[in-house]
């Protein structure tokens, strides 16, 4: 009966247009106050205690380094090198695109923080050079998707946190997936770019070229300091996201001088704590949501069920990545991993599963989420950018989808790939 009452309240909330953090708020304490009897101090104490973590500190931090690089000026420069690299193929502007993302994924951890600085760059630039507004939407909401694969990772951050397991680990392992997928993406641009004939960019000059990379050194070295700090254990991961800050702030000051006022200053805080307020409240809803759901032993009677169809781990894992497709369609990623893998964690430790590689597949199975629709953040904000309609975009998703789903599948069925990184550095 309660059970029954969370589902089917929580998916109506939801369906009534309330934000995924109200929907869940409401629903726990609905059953809490009035079915449970529980007091009120109990819900307050759950929802602290959801986001009472050190390691949680990493995702202001992280979110602080990302706008005040996106503000400083670093993202265009990234596009500038990224232009250098890859600019003269056909469909240049699409290559840049996902390099960029790949870049800039690897400084903000953030898929919607990709699409709003990248895309607002790339897709006019596109439009004008007369992309198709669909697929300059498209692109650029896939390749956003790179964020929370290539590390530092805010969803890596999340499940680390949710399931105890290393952090530093997760990240590494997220590495050559997210390269996998950027360069899946490429050939898919390639393939389309030949058949509509998109245009090749004006060739550039060594001297234009060697001036960019001269020009994205500093924006290069965070991603580098960052991860190579976490490697070498200098620093933790919440030590390094405040080293990511306090560089991106130096940067944005004394280097490339974008950050030219209070105002701008001020403007970085301000949406920092917005989009930190959001996601710490999204946070601590679900997790009070997912403490009812797992003393009323939902993952008990899920595993069950489940082993009552199969006991093989492929399966198994089959039948997660296809729940787990459905609930990215309407769920937050955040909130989604604080939600079900509390439910769906027993299950796949007890079938020796690696927690670590099962982390990177639910991580990268809702990255798909974030570009399908019908919530789909990543392809609604690209489309908002591209002034296209949702579904002009999704008529020009297919092929990215497809390279999504491959990799997908890959790296659910090769556990190596996800995990030979870490293994050989001995993380």
């Amino acid at each position: 009966m309660i059970l029954a009452i969370l589902l089917v309240m929580f998916i109506g909330l939801a369906a009534l247009g309330l934000p995924i953090a109200a929907s869940l708020g409401i629903t726990s304490m609905f059953v809490l106050l009035v079915i449970q009897d529980v007091s009120i101090a109990v819900i307050v104490q759950r929802v602290f205690s959801g986001i009472d973590s050190f390691p949680l500190m990493a995702i202001p931090l992280f979110v602080l380094a990302g706008n005040a690089m996106n503000v400083g000026g670093t993202t265009s420069r990234i596009v500038r090198f990224s232009n250098a690299i890859v600019g003269r193929a056909r469909g240049g502007l699409a290559h840049i695109n996902v390099l960029a993302s790949m870049f800039f994924g690897g400084i903000s951890g953030s898929a919607v923080a990709d699409t709003s600085s990248i895309g607002g760059i790339m897709i006019p630039s596109m439009i004008q050079e007369k992309y198709d507004r669909g697929f300059s939407a498209s692109i650029t909401a896939f390749s956003s998707a790179l964020g929370p694969i290539i590390p530092p990772s805010i969803t890596m951050v999340v499940y680390g946190i949710t399931t105890g397991r290393s952090i530093r680990r997760l990240f590494i392992a997220g590495a050559i997936p997210g390269i996998i997928y950027g360069l899946g993406l490429m050939a898919a641009v390639a393939y389309i770019a030949t058949r509509h004939d998109y245009p090749r960019p004006p060739k550039l000059t060594l001297r234009e070229k060697v001036a960019s990379l001269r020009d994205v050194v500093w924006a290069l070295l965070m991603p580098v300091i960052v991860v190579g700090g976490i490697l070498t254990g200098v620093f933790t991961v919440t030590e390094s996201a405040a080293v990511a800050a306090v560089y991106s702030i130096f940067a944005g000051l004394f280097i490339y001088k974008g950050i030219d006022s209070y105002q701008k200053f001020f403007r970085i805080l301000e949406s920092s704590v917005v989009l930190v307020g959001s996601i710490m409240i999204l946070i601590g809803t679900a997790k009070l949501y997912s403490w009812l759901l797992v003393i009323n032993r939902v993952p008990d009677l899920l595993s069950n069920f489940i082993f009552s169809i199969t006991t093989n781990p492929f399966a198994v894992l089959l039948l997660i990545n296809v729940f787990i497709i459905i609930v990215g369609m309407f769920v937050e990623a955040n909130a989604a991993i604080v939600i079900f893998v509390p439910i769906l964690y027993p299950l796949v430790t007890k079938l020796g599963i690696d927690p670590v590689h099962f982390g990177v597949v639910i991580v990268f199975n809702l990255c798909l989420g974030l570009v399908t629709p019908p919530v789909g953040l990543c392809l609604n904000l690209a489309s908002k950018i591209a002034k296209c309609s949702l579904f002009h975009s999704i008529k020009h998703s297919g092929w990215f989808f497809l390279v999504g789903l491959v990799v997908l599948l890959a790296i659910t069925y090769w556990p190596q790939m996800v995990l030979f990184l870490p293994d050989a550095l001995g993380m």
